[in-house]
């Protein structure tokens, strides 16, 4: 019997509770709300093991969201000073200890997780999956692809699994203060490496990108009264944690604004025409 996996067990015998799936030497408990209607001893039934809130071996007949060995996005249905739980298309929530998050998740958040067997032979999730997602995807340089972010590194930037199956990453240097571990992107492939990860953008090709930063400028200035408090002379952190763009790209759109006469530049701000 494979705990975690789906699996075919034949009915050896039955009781007023549910019936008994195995053999005789090993058996397992399909509770009787879950019983395909006219089972008898000797017929197959396809089942899910995992424990129940006993820990103890249960089969069922319902679908998990997630089996072992396979990735998924799963939301958060609750959580506790242990750990968070997570709902997978159970009776039992899937516990999330709080040393496999790779950020604190609160309910109703989702998060790319995989399957693990702990200690007790209990079945648990984690976040860490970076060893598990595929180096052979299709997607090619300036592709567009949606994924989730599932870890992030001061060193490296924010990982990312497109399709929740293959390896990428957004670099540090493209990295803004408004992505986040779960959430779930539109991004650009910006380089295929050697060992098949993708690197990405959030960002567009220039042209595009800039047209984009200039609305968002724009956007910006009005909710400061149409006049804001500095001009792209400013800190980078500071423009980056306004705009979520770097100084670069702050300027560049900056300067496209000016041509169009949308804006003007005075001594200590930015001002709407």
């Amino acid at each position: 019997m494979k705990l975690g996996e789906k699996q075919v067990l034949t009915v050896v015998k039955t009781v007023d509770f549910g019936v008994y799936l195995g053999s005789d030497e090993e058996r397992v408990l399909l509770p009787k709300k879950q019983v395909p209607e006219g089972i008898e001893v000797g017929d197959p039934v396809e089942v899910f093991l995992y424990k129940d809130s006993s820990d103890r071996l249960i089969a069922t007949t319902h679908e998990p969201k997630l089996t072992l060995g396979k990735l998924a996005v799963l939301e958060v249905a609750d959580t506790n000073r242990m750990g968070a739980f997570l709902d997978w298309g159970l009776e039992k929530d899937l516990f999330l200890p709080f040393r496999q998050q790779t950020a604190k998740v609160q309910k109703g958040d989702k998060c790319l997780v995989t399957l693990y067997i702990d200690k007790s032979e209990r079945l648990c999730a984690t976040m860490k999956v970076y060893h598990q997602l595929q180096t052979d995807s299709p997607y090619g340089k300036d592709d567009k692809v949606t994924g989730i972010i599932y870890d992030r590194s001061d060193e490296f930037g924010m990982f990312v699994a497109v399709d929740n199956l293959y390896s990428a990453r957004i670099p540090k240097k493209d990295c803004n203060g408004r992505l986040h571990v779960g959430d779930i992107i539109e991004a650009r492939v910006t380089a295929v490496k050697e060992d098949g990860k993708l690197d990405l953008s959030v960002r567009d090709k220039i042209p595009v990108q800039m047209d984009k930063d200039a609305e968002l400028i724009l956007k910006v200035i009005r909710g400061y009264q149409g006049e804001l408090p500095f001009t792209d002379k400013a800190e980078p952190e500071r423009i980056k944690q306004e705009f979520g763009m770097s100084k670069a790209a702050f300027k560049r759109a900056v300067g496209r604004l000016l041509k169009q006469g949308k804006i003007e530049i005075l001594e200590g701000g930015i001002r709407i025409r």
